[in-house]
């Protein structure tokens, strides 16, 4: 999925990318409620907003792109 997710990211300059290393950081899978991998967040303002877990490409391309569009449409 890492390449997947950083062609993600080139794809939307204006969101913020992340990875985090569960095994590294367990208190941030734990805070987070981590328990399957990928997990993938979606967070506005600190707070989550949405959440997918699975390595299911076009699902999570439709949701960030949703994500994206609402926060353009918020700040316009």
């Amino acid at each position: 999925m890492n390449p997947f997710f950083e062609e993600l990211a080139s794809s939307y300059p204006d969101a913020l990318f992340l990875t985090v290393d569960v095994d590294d950081v367990k208190a941030v899978a734990a805070k987070m409620e981590v328990k399957a991998m990928p997990t993938f967040l979606l967070m506005k303002e600190g707070a989550q907003v949405d959440r997918l877990v699975g390595a299911n490409p076009d699902e999570i391309r439709k949701r960030i792109d949703a994500f994206v569009q609402s926060i353009r449409v918020y700040v316009a």
